[in-house]
């Protein structure tokens, strides 16, 4: 019933063509455009539905491997995302991750959503930066990070073993 409002998201999408190219900004229009005033409470079953498809059919049997891996070698295990905490902490949560650092939104005092970012873009330097405070709270040995987009290389080169995936 809302897939209407993304007709709303046009001028966002042609100013970020035009080269205003702050991700975040974009980011926040198109949520606020297309979730904003959505109560948590209608967003949460969504989340869950996202999560188990994600997990029967959309991550790489690699990946997966790799993840339990680490849990056996007892590693601290953090999910990193520039994706928005709208699904993100349930999918770590699912996947054993102890913490979870994505994208914040905003929500209203009567539980809907705002869908302002309440923090910067998880992505490029601020991704980095994430990455330098952890390494400072943890002090691990070895480090490992993983990453799928060119923005990912800042943060790659920060860890012990850094790996370029797909």
């Amino acid at each position: 019933w809302r897939l209407w409002r993304w007709a709303l998201c046009l001028a966002p999408l042609l100013r970020y063509a035009a080269g205003e190219r702050d991700r975040g900004a974009l980011k926040s229009s198109v949520i606020r455009r297309t979730l904003g005033g959505v109560a948590s409470t209608q967003l949460e079953p969504w989340a869950a539905r996202y999560k188990r498809r994600l997990l029967r059919s959309g991550l790489y049997a690699e990946a997966l491997e790799c993840i339990a891996a680490h849990r056996r070698s007892r590693d601290h295990l953090v999910l990193l995302s520039a994706s928005p905490n709208l699904y993100v902490p349930v999918i770590a949560q699912a996947l054993g991750f102890d913490e979870c650092i994505c994208t914040e939104v905003q929500w209203r005092s009567d539980g809907r959503l705002d869908g302002r970012l309440s923090s910067a873009n998880r992505r490029g330097a601020e991704k980095a930066r994430c990455v330098n405070t952890l390494l400072a709270e943890h002090q691990p040995l070895l480090s490992y990070a993983y990453g799928n987009s060119p923005a990912d290389l800042e943060h790659l080169r920060l860890v012990s073993a850094g790996t370029y995936v797909n």
